[in-house]
């Protein structure tokens, strides 16, 4: 055989392997990928790589959180190239398994896991929370506004946090409402309980309900269009689910975060980290389409893009709930 023939096939070698298919395993949470939310994002961006970048992908939902390691595990041991998890719950797991499997990459939104192998998706959703707090205060009519959060868990407390802090950077005498569906992964997909705390807050004077529970969003945008009142969603942008009801939504970008980890790992350049994703990389915003454009006026929208530059910047600092005293 030749030297040119060997140079040849080493080339040819190199190629196949860059573009080789690599096999993703996603994880999803109990709200499943029609969530319209935190898990539908999730799931979007993974299959935008599948579509885009010809990986092979498989999806299964925990519906049972005792479940959720051995889902970890069995794409492990199937040697998938990397395998997501969607959501804190699932951050002891990835934690254990990435330490059973260190050839296997693993990435995990909005959980904190330290290891070579392992990329966490940390969102500032307190940034985006102060955003669309804002937006409540300068659309409320009555000084009153909510929140109803899913699971009562510290992130959640979180968007909480930085919800009222933005609500009272308008009004300081504002009034805020705060609620949360459970305190089990149940909560995450109880819309009829969310409903039942949105209509109690809009019946003591509540006029715009900021909701973060996952699935349990729909009863509290049920509740806002029953009694004309106004909500804001979470995580994906759901203002076409009930036009002129939702005032906006509060974006976390995690089908890009999700993508562009896929892409990553596709390319070989992979790396273990916290990679945190805030207002100054756009990794959490607010939202304004042809759904809510007639219900934020240009003033609303002049002074909140004020609040961003300034919360870039530092001009502002956004209480954080993981970093109170």
């Amino acid at each position: 055989m030749t030297k040119k023939f060997f140079v040849t096939l080493f080339l040819l070698s190199i190629s196949t392997s860059a573009f080789a298919n690599i096999k993703v395993g996603l994880v999803l949470d109990k709200g499943g990928k029609d969530d319209k939310s935190f898990n539908s994002a999730a799931y979007a961006g993974a299959t935008k790589a599948e579509k885009d970048l010809k990986i092979e992908l498989k999806y299964v939902e925990a519906t049972d959180t005792n479940a959720i390691e051995n889902l970890h595990r069995n794409f492990a041991r199937k040697n998938y190239d990397l395998v997501i998890g969607v959501g804190f719950a699932q951050t002891d797991a990835v934690k254990k398994v990435a330490a059973q499997f260190p050839k296997v990459k693993f990435a995990i939104v909005d959980g904190e896991v330290t290891a070579a192998n392992v990329r966490s998706l940390m969102f500032e959703e307190h940034e985006g929370s102060f955003l669309v707090g804002a937006l409540a205060a300068m659309a409320s009519k009555t000084g009153s506004v909510g929140f109803v959060g899913g699971m009562d868990i510290p992130l959640i407390r979180r968007f909480a946090m930085g919800y009222a802090a933005g609500a009272k950077h308008i009004n300081p005498k504002i009034k805020l409402s705060e609620n949360y569906v459970g305190v089990t992964g149940e909560a995450w997909n109880n819309p009829a309980k969310s409903k039942e705390l949105a209509l109690a807050q809009y019946g003591k004077g509540v006029d715009v309900i900021f909701v973060a529970a996952g699935a349990s969003n729909t009863g509290v945008f049920d509740a806002a269009e029953e009694k004309k009142k106004f909500a804001i969603g979470v995580d994906s942008n759901q203002n076409w689910m009930k036009p002129g009801t939702i005032l906006t939504s509060m974006l976390k970008a995690v089908d890009v975060a999700v993508y562009d980890t896929i892409k990553e790992t596709k390319d070989g350049k992979f790396k273990g980290e916290i990679a945190r994703f805030g207002l100054k990389n756009a990794g959490v915003d607010y939202t304004l389409d042809k759904y809510n454009e007639k219900l934020i006026t240009p003033e609303m929208k002049k002074k909140v893009d004020e609040i961003k530059k300034k919360i870039i910047d530092g001009q502002i600092q956004v209480p954080d709930y993981y970093k109170k005293k």
